[in-house]
């Protein structure tokens, strides 16, 4: 699939009741966390996008309602020097979800073709290489049976820098904005086009990506939190377990 973030920029308000959607959208993916455990399945959910995008909010809302012991966020910065002497999908390995677990990366392997790409941190023989590598290393998790999730969270050049103002401006949201922020803003050409060529390589059968805009939060966190609930869903047996009847009578005994 070709997407092109230029048709992810209305900023349009949510629809509705946000609260009542969002607790609804909440409701259903605890469920469908209940599912994966029951019946041992996993999931990976990445998500990229621009700095000041919305990601933060949108992981605290998808994880608001799941049991802590079967999910992990992985917040991925810059490679240490023991993870740059391996190849760079090993410091991903060793993140992936168990059965009956769910992995959340805020960033991931994509960056290997986008901001080592544009900041020059790959020489453009890996970085091209970096495709196909991610394509294979994704086959390989959907054929042992993760459901892959890709969510990339668009804003506009405007929006983000009110977002980036306003870190500034908040004592307590400092520290989430830095210097790469700023240097990142002004390749936007740069970044755009790696972009493009990351969708059109790796939008795949079994990793297909889904472009949200975020430049409204709201409507952005109800649809980020619908599509992936959608794609979890679609993947999982959704039965509720039955009552093991002999925990039933010893608990008809107990609370009677």
């Amino acid at each position: 699939m070709s997407i092109n973030l230029s048709d992810y920029e209305s900023g349009k308000k949510f629809d509705g009741d946000y609260s009542d959607a969002l607790a609804a959208v909440q409701e259903r993916l605890a469920h469908i966390q209940v599912a994966h455990i029951v019946h041992k399945k996993r999931a990976v959910v990445l998500f990229e996008g621009w700095d000041a995008a919305g990601k933060g909010g949108i992981i605290q809302r998808l994880t608001a309602q799941w049991d802590p012991r079967n999910f992990d966020v992985w917040p991925i910065s810059a490679p240490t020097e023991e993870e740059l002497a391996h190849h760079f999908l090993w410091r991903f390995w060793k993140k992936l979800p168990g059965n009956a677990n769910i992995a959340v990366f805020d960033r991931s392997w994509y960056g290997r073709v986008l901001v080592e790409r544009v900041e020059g941190f790959a020489t453009e023989a890996q970085w091209r290489r970096g495709y196909d590598e991610i394509n294979e290393f994704e086959a390989q998790q959907a054929d042992s049976g993760t459901t892959i999730v890709k969510l990339f969270i668009h804003t506009t050049q405007k929006e983000q820098d009110e977002r980036l103002k306003a870190r500034l401006d908040h004592p307590w949201k400092r520290w989430k904005t830095g210097a790469d922020d700023y240097r990142n803003r002004d390749k936007r050409d740069a970044y755009l086009d790696a972009m493009a060529e990351m969708f059109r390589r790796t939008d795949t059968r079994w990793g297909p990506w889904s472009a949200i805009d975020g430049n409204n939060k709201k409507a952005a966190r109800i649809a980020a939190l619908t599509a992936i609930a959608d794609r979890l869903q679609a993947n999982v047996d959704m039965t509720p377990p039955p009552l093991d009847s002999a925990v039933e009578k010893l608990a008809r005994k107990a609370l009677k």
